[in-house]
C-alpha cells in the first residue's frame, strides 16, 4: 500500500511541479504554425476562391451554415472585401509571431482565431491536414509552448541574467498594453453579439484574458509566494493535460485510420497503394509514381506496412525503442506522401502531430546543433563586416595557445 501511495504522490508531483515536454511542445508550435503559414502564403493568389467572396460557398450560404452549427469565424462579421483581406493578413501575422515565439500565450489564442475564422468560413475545401490543424490550434492554447526555442524564452533568460548581475530590469509594458487592447476588442465584439453561437471559443477567449490579468496581478502584488505557486500549478496541469490530449489525438488518428484500412478489400489483398499513385489529381510526379508501383512486391509491402505501423503504434508508446522506430517510419511515410502524392501540408501537419512523441535527448541535440550553426554563421558575418579573422572557439582538450594573432 505504501508503494502505491508513493507512486501516486510521485505522479501527482510530476504533473503539478513542472510543464512536461517543453521541447516537444515547442516543436508542435513551430510545426503547426509553419504549416499554416506556408499554406496561406502558397494559396495567397487563390485566397478569394478558398475563403473569400469569389468562392463557390458564398457569404449567404456561409451564414446559413454558421447559423446552423454555431461555429466561430470572424469572417462572418462582415462581407466586405476589406474585412476579408484584414482577417487573412491577421492570420499570416499571428502565424509568424507564434512561430517566432513572441508573446506565445497571447499569440496562441490569436493563432486559433485566425485558423478557425478561415477554416469555418469554408469547411468543405479542407482535407485531413486541415482537420488536424483545426483541433491542434485549440489544444495549443492550453500549453506553455514558449518555454524553449522562442523569443519569450530568450527574453526571460536575459532578464534572469540581468537580475543575477544585480542590474535593474525594466517592467514589462508591452504585455499589459497588448492585454488592454485585446480586452477592449473582446468586450466590444461580445457586446454587439458577434460571439453568439457555440460558447466554446468565447469561453476560451475570456478565460485566457481573465487568467492573464490574474497572473499579472498576483505576480506583482502578492506578498507571499503561495498565490504564485498555486497559479503555476494550475498552469502546469493545463499544459500537461493538453499535452496528453494531443498525444491521444495523434494515437486516435492512426488507430482509426489503421482499423478502417483493415476492413477494406484493397488493403486486405495488398493493392491499395497502387490506385492513388495513378490518379491524375495525386500524381505531381508521374514518373516517380510509376517507378514505385512497377513492382507488385513493393506495392504489397508498402500497403501492409502502412496498416501495420498505424495499428501498432498506439500499443508501442511504453516501449521507447520500438516506438522510436515506428515514429521514424511514420514520419518517413508522410514525407513520401508529400512528394509522391503532392500533399505537402497534410504531411507537414501529421509530422508536426507526430513530433509530440520525439525523444527529448534527440531534440536537445537538434537544438544544440542549431545553436552551433547560428554561432558559426554569426562569426562568419562579423568576419565579413570587419575584415578580420575570428578564431574558432577552443575545446577543453585543446592546449592553451602561446599567442593568438589576428590577420587583417
Amino acid at each position: 500500500m505504501n508503494r502505491v501511495s508513493l507512486a501516486v504522490s510521485a505522479a501527482i508531483a510530476r504533473v503539478t511541479e513542472s510543464a512536461l515536454g517543453p521541447y516537444q511542445t515547442a516543436v508542435i508550435r513551430i510545426g503547426f504554425t509553419a504549416t499554416w503559414l506556408l499554406f496561406l502564403l502558397r494559396e495567397f493568389p487563390h485566397r478569394q476562391e478558398l475563403y473569400g467572396p469569389d468562392g463557390p460557398w458564398d457569404f449567404g450560404l456561409a451564414q446559413q451554415l454558421v447559423g446552423t452549427n454555431g461555429a466561430f469565424t470572424a469572417l462572418m462579421w462582415s462581407g466586405s472585401q476589406v474585412w476579408f483581406e484584414t482577417v487573412y493578413a491577421f492570420a499570416v501575422l499571428t502565424s509568424v509571431l507564434l512561430l517566432l515565439g513572441w508573446r506565445t500565450r497571447t499569440m496562441s489564442v490569436l493563432f486559433m482565431v485566425g485558423v478557425l475564422s478561415l477554416q469555418n468560413r469554408s469547411v468543405f475545401v479542407g482535407d485531413g491536414g486541415d482537420n488536424v490543424l483545426h483541433l491542434m490550434c485549440v489544444y495549443l492554447v492550453f500549453t506553455r509552448c514558449g518555454q524553449v526555442w522562442s523569443l519569450d524564452a530568450r527574453r526571460a533568460r536575459r532578464a534572469g541574467e540581468a537580475r543575477a548581475r544585480g542590474e535593474h530590469v525594466a517592467p514589462d509594458r508591452v504585455g499589459p498594453a497588448l492585454w488592454a487592447v485585446l480586452g477592449l476588442v473582446l468586450g466590444a465584439v461580445t457586446a454587439v453579439g458577434r460571439l453568439d453561437g457555440d460558447p466554446t471559443i468565447p469561453v476560451i477567449l475570456w478565460a485566457v484574458w481573465l487568467g492573464t490579468a490574474l497572473w499579472w496581478v498576483v505576480d506583482r502584488r502578492a506578498r507571499t509566494d503561495q498565490p504564485r505557486i498555486l497559479l503555476d500549478v494550475v498552469g502546469n496541469i493545463a499544459h500537461n493535460g493538453a499535452l496528453v490530449v494531443i498525444m491521444a489525438e495523434a494515437c486516435l488518428i492512426y488507430a482509426t485510420a489503421g482499423w478502417y484500412k483493415i476492413q477494406g478489400s484493397r488493403w486486405q489483398d495488398g493493392t491499395a497503394v497502387y490506385y492513388p499513385l495513378h490518379l491524375e489529381y495525386f500524381s505531381p510526379w508521374p514518373g516517380l509514381a510509376d517507378l514505385l508501383s512497377a513492382s507488385g512486391t513493393m506495392v504489397m509491402l508498402i500497403t501492409y506496412g502502412t496498416v501495420l505501423v498505424q495499428v501498432a503504434f498506439p500499443f508501442t508508446l511504453f516501449h521507447r525503442r520500438v516506438k522510436n522506430v515506428l515514429l521514424a517510419a511514420m514520419m518517413t511515410e508522410h514525407a513520401v506522401i508529400a512528394v509522391v502524392l503532392g500533399l505537402p501540408f497534410f504531411s507537414l501537419a501529421m509530422i508536426a502531430a507526430d513530433a509530440v512523441f520525439l525523444p527529448t535527448p534527440f531534440l536537445r541535440r537538434v537544438g544544440a546543433g542549431a545553436d552551433r550553426a547560428r554561432a558559426r554563421l554569426a562569426r562568419t558575418v562579423r568576419r565579413r563586416d570587419d575584415g578580420t579573422r575570428v578564431p574558432e572557439p577552443r575545446t577543453p582538450e585543446d592546449p592553451e595557445p602561446a599567442h593568438v594573432g589576428f590577420t587583417a
